[in-house]
């Protein structure tokens, strides 16, 4: 306890000397001139919530290498039983901030459940689901998917190749059931784009139907990261959308099979952030500038060297008190590969991105995007301008905070100065979406007119159907 005590204090010392050094700084501000705030943490020991899955890497690798210790704080990582009760926890205080899915701050804050005043200032990382079905469901579909030279099915698998088993389902009285994290998680909407791009209708949400099944051609249910292979494996669902480990941990069980990983539904997806309340972030500035400073150090850490410190990565992972799944089931999509089925494993290099492709950079268009499928499927129930996507996006995601922290440590030499982009939080136009579909974040409305299933401007759905608004 003397040692941790000693670079605790340490720790606290380096983070207000560099603090101190960052109101310094450039004497030309770059781009909006965010610089970080000076001076000592003020709140130096945080709670911080997480899901076990692999994607909460940052914050284990920040407390295991000692990068929140250098920013001068003591943190306490802790497990939360599902995303419901982790978003409760940042909203009531009993934590300070957390790993969060990249809806749930702009649902917050636009009312969609919980109503709360939530922003994201750090993006975690890129990419990292995948779709699961059932060995049952797998048997039904595989004769009839293409094969390449070497016998094995060609990638990505569209969502068509359910629509038989979707028909056998209903011919028998019954839905077809798949799972999904939480209703705003990027699983739910990755799902959903996947599916309709097969044809399959997803299902609309209304006020008295919070599931979103109105008009489902399949039913999706909300099931908790780690309990989806378990549930699988009952046939309470037939597959499911999560992050991993629990796609491998149907491998490893043999009890399911990943038909699709997101980067073949939307390449370099934003899959969790940072997400605090409004408040804290103006209450405790420097501290939370502190503590996006060690997160960005340990998304370096995590892809440096093309992935040289990924075993490691993966051992502290497999603890108990992260999450809590084997290392081999961990590797097996977090070490540039992915295993599809036992014998079926493919290079998978973008499959977990933390630090490059600007992944820590809160991209308001990646929060455009969220919000486009709030209100494709019925979730945001009436029309909004462009302008409004815009500014909601913007004010939730706050790349100022990012930017503070990640210029501070470019002055430092901590990071390079090209990891941190030069743009007005727009992506250019993307492309390589699973159905040919290409978005623009500056043009939403325009985005959803293209789609042959799901709400477009002027649109209101009922239980009767969709209608003019």
């Amino acid at each position: 306890m003397d040692k941790r005590r000693f670079l605790m204090a340490g720790g606290a010392l380096l983070a207000g000397a560099a603090a101190g050094l960052a109101g310094c700084g450039e004497s030309e501000p770059r781009s909006n001139g965010a610089t970080a705030p000076a001076g000592t943490v003020e709140k130096p020991n945080l709670k911080l919530g997480f899901i076990k899955l692999t994607d909460m890497a940052p914050l284990a690798i920040a407390k295991e290498k000692g990068f929140f210790l250098e920013e001068g704080l003591n943190v306490a990582l802790e497990p939360q039983a599902n995303w419901k009760v982790l978003l409760d926890g940042v909203i009531g205080g009993q934590l300070d901030a957390a790993h969060m899915l990249a809806g749930q701050p702009i649902a917050a804050t636009i009312g969609l459940g919980t109503k709360a005043d939530l922003i994201a200032p750090l993006s975690l990382d890129l990419n990292g689901n995948a779709i699961t079905v059932s060995n049952r469901i797998w048997a039904q579909i595989a004769p009839t998917l293409p094969k390449g030279a070497d016998g094995k099915p060609l990638h990505p698998i569209s969502a068509a190749v359910l629509m038989p088993v979707v028909e056998r389902f209903r011919s028998e009285g019954r839905p077809l059931k798949f799972g999904m994290v939480f209703p705003v998680s990027t699983h739910n909407y990755e799902l959903r784009y996947w599916l309709a791009a097969g044809g399959i209708h997803p299902g609309f949400y209304l006020p008295r139907d919070v599931a979103g099944t109105t008009g489902a051609d399949i039913q999706l249910s909300v099931t908790p990261p780690p309990q989806m292979p378990a549930t699988l494996e009952a046939g309470t669902i037939e597959g499911y959308s999560v992050g991993e480990p629990w796609n491998q941990a149907a491998v490893k069980k043999k009890i399911g099979v990943p038909l699709i990983a997101d980067h073949d539904i939307w390449p370099r997806n934003p899959e969790k952030v940072l997400g605090m309340t409004r408040a804290f972030a103006e209450t405790y500035p420097a501290t939370t500038t502190a503590l996006i400073r060690a997160l960005i150090k340990a998304q370096q850490w995590l892809d440096a060297d093309q992935g040289a410190n990924r075993p490691e990565a993966v051992q502290i992972l497999a603890r108990s008190n992260y999450v809590g799944a084997d290392a081999d089931v961990i590797a097996a999509s977090m070490t540039g590969r992915f295993t599809y089925a036992p014998g079926d494993v493919r290079p998978a290099p973008e499959f977990n991105i933390f630090f490059g492709s600007f992944a820590g950079y809160p991209f308001a268009s990646d929060a455009v995007w969220q919000l486009t499928q709030m209100r494709r499927w019925g979730q945001i129930a009436e029309d909004r301008p462009d302008a409004w996507y815009l500014e909601t996006a913007q004010a939730v995601y706050r790349a100022d905070l990012y930017l503070a922290a990640a210029r501070a440590l470019v002055a430092e030499g901590v990071i390079p100065a090209e990891s941190v982009p030069e743009t007005d939080g727009f992506k250019e136009v993307q492309t390589g979406f699973i159905d040919g579909v290409a978005y623009d974040g500056r043009a939403p409305n325009a985005y959803l007119a293209k789609f042959a299933i799901g709400l477009k401007q002027g649109q209101r759905v009922a239980a009767s159907g969709v209608s003019p608004a």
